[in-house]
């Protein structure tokens, strides 16, 4: 194994020579170097800890999951935290020809050095490059292979909510939220190595830990037609059921972002100022593993982001969640930022960039849009997902046409000249004229626009395919097919070559791969390897997505693609994913896709509680006490907007 000083002598050869050398050089501001043999309390030797991105450095950075982490996990006396994110094609190459390993960021030493390497995972199409950061970092990709000498490999994130399809090639998997569950990680492997426990006991105490699914200790099972059928647990301490890990209140904002070298896809603030949506969109994966909601105070935000200016920098802030105009605070919070942070806030002396990059259109208000003003708001994205009054029903997203409509007005009344329209094709029960009506609404939307803006105003219209996600009531249906596919997005970019209209759309194949990727079984890891194996990587790229490698694994692995995407599940079928609890009762579930069939919708969950499960499956979870029971933390009804369309 090299030694960072090996490596740094290396990298000085092959810097010079590689694009945006910026991305793998390290030593940023804020950036948190530890030593790396003692803790400075103990004397004792760190657990040391890597997290890993696995996309470019632009993209990595910006992910607030693993900052989070890294400020907390620095924070311990015992244990540092280091960066890695996985090389761009001609750096790759360059490592590879130079005999280089993966390598951290902050002191330059090979991943395989590390006790434990923690991935994040947020989507599907990161899979085949967790296999190129673990061949890069000459650690064995699969777990079974890994022996007593290699770094206990983790991965967390939305994406393992089915961890199935990579259950080859980590070690553990946490399920839900990091905050706590990464303190208990770090605790179980400092006592490990205190006892020279062997490598298949360490990882069987951490399948001990509740959040943390140790995927060695199960094995799967399938019925004569192929489908899955059950996962039986290989040891007597494994649960049957992991059951997310969930902290009941959102701990103060890490205030200490590192500052890049180079643009990134955000170069901003992030604060998360809410964690949950009540909202029951169907389709959405996110809105279901995320409950309950809890929200930040305003002035635990105002404070974070006072903090953050003064130790970045930056000039902008996001204020995220799944539906920032729900914070129940909303404008209250905008209005403080905009008097707290005017233009003697920064030293350009212009007014702070706020964004609250998901607005909902049912929640917006004029004040709310006055405010935004203020800020350096360029622009407003609004996800109406259908364009029909009927699908909206089914979807559960009960927005009136005219609703939107009377939103856009104001917004182009407001100076505004650009509006993102977001939208979805291939729902359940979908038919061509609600596509048609997609069309329709955009150039309406902008005709709204010219009245009050003039000719200048943009519409761009972002068209993406539906995919039932595991966990949400669309999980029993199929995706569509590749033909009805393009049939719609044909009828979309014939309807929409219109001046100012901007169109975008999801190629199918895509679509494809994050279908079978999110919905598969164990049978997948066989396919991921084949497809890296055949030089998938980088999936996300389009220039770079390699769809015949993806049907040659299939082949390979003797599987058909379309068993995983174009077949309607069983309503009594039994999911890959089943003995992962995200809280929402899976009969829930159910009950909703059957309302859907029928149009009826779910009020908001502030307005009405439908008994989801949240509830009593966290009752025993948050005591601190024995004669204490968990609640789902309070969370105030949204105060009506004044002037609200």
């Amino acid at each position: 194994m090299l030694s960072s000083a090996e490596i740094e002598a290396r990298l000085e050869r092959i810097l010079p020579v590689v694009t945006k050398p910026g991305r793998y050089t390290g030593g940023e501001y804020n950036q948190v170097v530890k030593n790396w043999k003692t803790c400075d309390e103990t004397g004792a030797t760190p657990l040391r800890v890597a997290l890993v991105f696995p996309d470019i450095y632009d993209i990595g950075m910006s992910n607030l999951g693993l900052a989070i982490l890294y400020d907390q996990i620095n924070q311990r006396p015992d244990a540092l935290a280091e960066r890695a994110y996985l090389p761009w094609i001609d750096m790759e190459a360059a490592l590879r020809k130079a005999s280089v390993p993966l390598y951290s960021l902050e002191t330059h030493h090979p991943l395989a050095a590390f006790d434990l390497i923690g991935f994040s995972l947020p989507y599907e199409s990161l899979y085949t490059n967790v296999l190129n950061a673990l061949d890069l970092a000459q650690i064995p990709l699969f777990a079974s292979e890994r022996t007593q000498e290699h770094p206990i490999v983790i991965a967390g994130g939305h994406a393992t909510f089915n961890p199935e399809p990579m259950h080859a090639f980590f070690d553990a998997f946490v399920i839900g939220e990091g905050e706590e569950v990464i303190e208990e990680i770090i605790d179980c492997l400092q006592t490990c190595r205190r006892q020279g426990v062997r490598r298949a006991e360490i990882i069987r105490q951490l399948g001990r830990i509740p959040g943390v699914y140790a995927p060695q200790w199960y094995s799967d099972w399938y019925n004569a037609d192929g489908t899955f059928f059950r996962l039986e647990t290989l040891d007597a301490a494994a649960p049957r059921t992991i059951v997310k890990r969930m902290v009941a209140e959102l701990p103060p904002p890490p205030t200490h972002f590192i500052v890049p070298y180079i643009d990134t896809v955000h170069n901003r603030i992030p604060i998360e100022i809410m964690r949950g949506c009540t909202r029951g969109c169907r389709f959405c994966h996110a809105g279901v593993i995320s409950r309950p909601v809890r929200e930040r105070p305003v002035e635990q935000i105002l404070q974070a982001i006072e903090e953050s200016l003064a130790n970045t920098g930056f000039e902008e802030i996001g204020l995220l969640s799944l539906s920032s105009s729900d914070y129940t605070q909303v404008l209250e919070l905008v209005k403080a930022v905009g008097e707290r942070f005017g233009a003697h806030g920064t030293r350009s002396k212009q007014p702070l960039g706020v964004s609250l990059p998901s607005l909902r259109i049912e929640s917006f208000s004029v004040d709310l849009m006055d405010a935004l003003r203020a800020s350096r708001h360029g622009g407003f994205t609004l996800a109406p997902e259908a364009a029909t009054e009927r699908m909206r029903q089914i979807i559960n997203k009960p927005i009136a046409t005219q609703q939107l409509l009377d939103t856009a007005r104001e917004i182009f009344a407001r100076g505004y000249l650009t509006l993102k329209l977001y939208f979805m094709i291939g729902h359940p029960s979908e038919t061509l004229e609600d596509v048609q009506a997609i069309a329709d609404l955009c150039k309406a939307a902008l005709a709204e626009g010219r009245k009050a803006a003039g000719k200048r105003v943009e519409i761009h219209a972002g068209v993406s395919t539906f995919v039932p996600k595991p966990h949400t009531p669309f999980q029993w249906v199929a995706c569509d097919t590749v033909e009805q596919i393009r049939a719609k997005q044909t009828l979309l970019k014939q309807e929409l070559r219109v001046r100012n209209i901007e169109l975008s759309w999801t190629k199918p194949e895509d679509t494809l791969l994050e279908a079978w990727l999110s919905r598969g079984d164990r049978r997948l890891a066989t396919v991921i390897y084949n497809a890296w194996q055949n030089g998938a990587k980088f999936d996300a790229w389009q220039e770079h997505f390699n769809y015949p490698a993806w049907m040659s694994a299939f082949e390979k692995a003797n599987l058909e693609p379309a068993f995983y995407t174009h077949r309607p599940r069983r309503i009594d079928e039994a999911f890959p994913w089943d003995h992962i609890q995200t809280g929402v009762r899976k009969k829930y579930l159910l009950q909703d896709y059957l309302q859907s069939q029928q149009g009826i919708t779910r009020a908001d969950c502030r307005e009405q509680c439908f008994a989801c499960g949240i509830l009593p499956l966290f009752a025993d979870l948050r005591r601190q006490h024995p004669g204490d029971a968990w609640k789902c933390p309070p969370v105030r009804p949204k105060n009506p907007l004044p002037k609200s369309i």
